[in-house]
Order: C-alpha cells, then structure tokens, then sequence
C-alpha cells in the first residue's frame, strides 16, 4: 500500500468515526457549522505560532474547510513568522500570556486549535469551552493531574453543548495503526505475556533567541518540566499512548521507574532519560524507556512491541506495523514514514466532519487523557523513585507551577 492509499484509508475511517458516508460530505450544507452562514468556511482561530503552531496552521488552510481569522502568540516575532510563512492576509493577532483569552473574548470563530505549550491548555480550553467554540487539542492536554481532570471536565460539557473536541494524536489516524489494534482487540495474538516501548531520540536544539530570561524559558518550554509536563509527558506519551490502546485503555495497576539528567544539562530543567515498568492486570508488564540525547549513532525511534500466546505485535511510528504469528495472526500491515503528516491531515479533516455532522461523540476525548494520566504516572513513579499506584495517580492534586512575573499579559 503506498502512501497515498494509507491517507484515503484514514480518511474513509474518520469520516465513518463522524457518522458520515464519503458522498454526505459533498452534500452537507456548510451552515450546519456552528456560527457560519451557508456555504461558508468554519472560522478558525490557532493559538501558538511556533514551529508546529505554523506547519498546523499550514494544513489547516490546505483542508479548504476553514478560514483562519485569527492568530495568538505571546510573541509578536512569531505572529510575523506565521503569517510570512503561511502568507495569511486579514487575519488577527494576539499577544502576551492572555493571547487566547483575548482572542477567544473577540468572538467571530466557530473554532479554535490549541497548539501552545500544555502548561497553558486548561485555561485555554476551559475559555473556548465556555465560549462554545469547537476545540482542536495538541498533545499532551495537560502537564499534571489536575490539569488533565480540568481538560476532561471540560471535553465532557462539549459534548454536552454540542461542541466538536478532538486531542490530536497521528498514530491513532493511521490505517495500518488501526488495522492491527483491531486484531489485537479481536485476539490476534491471544494472551498477552508482555510488553516493551520506546522512545529513544537525540537531543532538541536549543533556540538562542533575543529577550529576557523568562521570554528565554518561553521560547526553550520544551526543555522546562512544568511548562512541558519532562520529555515524558510532552513527547513519550506518542509511546505510552500505544502501549495503552493496545490494552484497550485500561489503566496500569501500578508503576515503578527511574531516570535522571546527565547528558543534555546545558538548558532547562527536563530529564533527558527515563526507565520503568507499568503492571496491568493478568501479570503483564511493559517495559518503557526513554532517551533524548545522542547515542552515537544507535537511531532509536517510536516503537512499541507485544508478545502474547500466538503472535507478536511490532510498530515503529514512521516505520512498519505488523503482526507476527500463525495464519490466523499473521497481519503484513505496512509502512507508516509519513504518519506525522498523514496523521494531523486525517485528524483535521475529522475535526471538519465532525463539526459539519454535529457529531459530539468525540471518542479521542477519553483515550487521550488516560494516556496523558499513564504518562503523569511514569514521571510521578521516576521523580519519586518508587511504586506508585493508579489510585494515588488520580488522586493527586500535586500542580507544577510556573512564575511568569515580569511577562507581558
């Protein structure tokens, strides 16, 4: 299967996920979304404008389903860069910690995507929430328990008032992806015995930007434990997100983990490794461990692995997915190197159906933050350097904080 045949399949899943056949799209009013007149765009705000923030904002304009009206940054540099790149015209902009708030309180949206530093994700969604605005959440949604429990408070009152929440995770909008989670769910590899999971990457650069100390921290956030959530959080959950659909979304039992910071100790405060074991139920544990430093030349990658009574799963995010086992096991699956894009494409293209449909089911909402308490998990067990318990998990109150005295509002 080439890559373009992977994408239609994606497509065709989601806008089945959305309750729509291929031929209801073409024939679906567009007043059907919320605040727009008829054959109008869904008008769409984007809050975060650096990297990511603009390569979204990209795909979200090839869709052709929405109009960006609206732009919010704390840094006026990366407004700039965001409309040069993606040569916006007409748009508004937004600065300062409150860029959201004020952007969202301006009104004429339908929607908003959240692509800012997941400390910031509460608040923001808890604005759009509140203002009935359709939301599109980056992972992780949030950086600690409580957060997370604020994220899913507020994705239950969307479903509630008719609000369209998706958490953007790429690996679940992968057919391939899809296709073998089904057949482990279905029994493919009988009883699992264990797991493993990795995330082994090398190191971020850090960006040498203008400005004062704390605008410095905003610009590294991703090196900073409380505005990222560690590495853990922020970029393992991809891993730790697998590991949980393959168990069907259940939560671990209990977690045991280590970890440190001895190679990248020239920026922030994040570890630069972890290593641990999550238990479920039945006696099954899963191994994960974690590195974003150089290791001379090993690649590392996404991968995930389980093994049970009749076949073996093996995926690699950007890599292959298959199932080892006998014929009745057996799955080729096929490559997944351009799950990055493909995945975000399917995830917006969902997130335009769904609006169009009025379909709230929005089934990412759950998932997504399970894996985002399972992530929380294996840094409360590696900072603590002990067993700790799914129980004590959600019943944490424990808030990272961050001081941004002396930044603008």
């Amino acid at each position: 299967m080439n890559t373009s045949t992977a994408s239609d399949v994606t497509r065709r899943h989601f806008l089945a996920q959305a309750g729509l056949g291929l031929a209801a799209v073409s024939t679906t009013s567009l007043a059907v979304a919320q605040g727009s007149a008829a054959n109008s765009k869904i008008r769409l705000g984007v809050v975060g404008c650096g990297g990511r923030g603009q390569w979204i904002t990209g795909l979200f304009q090839e869709n052709g389903g929405y109009e960006i009206v609206a732009i919010a940054d704390y840094f006026q540099s990366r407004i700039d860069e965001n409309i040069t790149k993606t040569k916006l015209t007409g748009v508004r902009s937004y600065t300062g910690l409150q860029c959201a708030g004020k952007m969202i309180a301006a009104g004429g949206l339908d929607a908003v995507a959240i692509i800012s530093p997941p400390y910031f994700h509460p608040a923001q969604v808890k604005a759009a929430v509140a203002a009935k605005l359709h939301v599109y959440l980056a992972k992780p949604p949030a950086v600690d328990v409580p957060g997370v429990f604020s994220i899913a408070d507020d994705g239950k009152m969307a479903r509630q008032k008719g609000q369209v929440f998706l958490i953007d995770f790429q690996t679940r909008a992968d057919p391939f992806y899809l296709e073998a989670l089904q057949r482990l769910h279905a029994g493919a590899l009988g009883d699992y015995c264990f797991g493993e999971a990795f995330y082994h990457a090398g190191r971020l650069a850090r960006k040498l930007t203008p400005g004062t100390e704390q605008e410095s921290r905003l610009h590294n956030w991703a090196f900073d434990q409380s505005l990222s959530g560690d590495i853990i959080v922020e970029q393992n959950i991809h891993t730790l997100d697998v590991m949980s659909w393959i168990m069907k979304d259940a939560p671990p039992l209990r977690c045991t983990g280590t970890g440190g910071r001895r190679v990248r100790i020239d920026v922030g405060d994040c570890w630069d490794h972890f290593a641990m074991v999550y238990e479920y139920p039945n006696n099954v544990g899963v191994t994960f461990s974690s590195r974003q430093f150089d290791a001379h030349g090993e690649p590392g990658g996404i991968i995930n692995h389980m093994f049970g009574t009749k076949g073996v799963f093996l995926s690699k995010y950007g890599g292959d997915v298959m199932i080892r086992g006998g014929a009745d096991s057996f799955y080729r699956g096929g490559s997944t190197k351009a799950i990055y894009k493909d995945g975000a494409v399917a995830n917006i293209e969902a997130f335009h159906a769904q609006i169009l449909a009025k379909d709230t089911k929005n089934p990412t909402l759950e998932p997504g933050t399970t894996s985002n308490l399972v992530a929380i998990m294996g840094r409360m067990a590696a900072y603590e350097k002990r067993t700790v318990t799914w129980a004590e998990v959600i019943a944490s109150k424990k808030k990272l904080s961050v001081d941004l005295s002396g930044l603008q509002a």
